[in-house]
């Protein structure tokens, strides 16, 4: 069932009890962004954590589809005892040039539950309106009763919208 989305009109960030949602209007085609949202190595390329390292798996282009990504929780230091670790990203959600999301699997139990994901929009103003989106509202109880979500700030989503401009700017992917 699709997630009602706070972020309407023309707002900057939304945040909810259980969502954040930031937006950045991008000066590229929403075909040029989705590529690279789509390609597991654009993942890491345009994280703002410093916890994506590296990607294998191919370009994702269904719900289904999974990739893997090595983690270093140490670029935070909010849980240095994770260390270097790998999760499966799961796409849960998938529209050609306007959505995805998905998941992610990793080696805690139970599986967490949460979601990130970009839809694209047509600006009225030209380029492309690009919500960054992270939703916990259905993460699993045990993880409710740890009281430590969101994971992630809206200045996180805020700062990977920036590097998403500026590595599209730059002609992402290259040759």
């Amino acid at each position: 069932m699709p997630v009602p989305y706070p972020c309407q009109d023309r707002c900057m960030s939304a945040v909810t009890p259980t969502r954040i949602e930031t937006r950045r209007t991008i000066a590229a085609a929403a075909a040029d962004i989705f590529a690279l949202l789509c390609d597991p190595h654009g993942h890491v390329a345009i994280d703002s954590s410093g916890m994506l390292q590296d990607a294998e798996g191919e370009r994702v282009t269904a719900v289904g589809d999974s990739f893997a990504i090595k983690m270093d929780r140490e670029s935070l230091n909010d849980f240095p005892e994770m260390g270097e670790y790998d999760v499966t990203v799961t796409i849960r959600e998938f529209e050609q040039d306007a959505l995805i999301s998905w998941t992610v699997l990793g080696r805690v139990r139970p599986q967490i539950g949460h979601v990130y994901g970009y839809r694209l929009e047509p600006d009225p103003d030209g380029g492309t309106l690009v919500t960054s989106f992270y939703d916990w509202s259905d993460i699993h109880e045990d993880w409710k009763a740890m009281g430590i979500f969101p994971v992630l700030s809206e200045n996180a989503l805020r700062g990977t919208l920036g590097i998403l401009d500026r590595t599209v700017r730059r002609g992402y992917p290259r040759p």
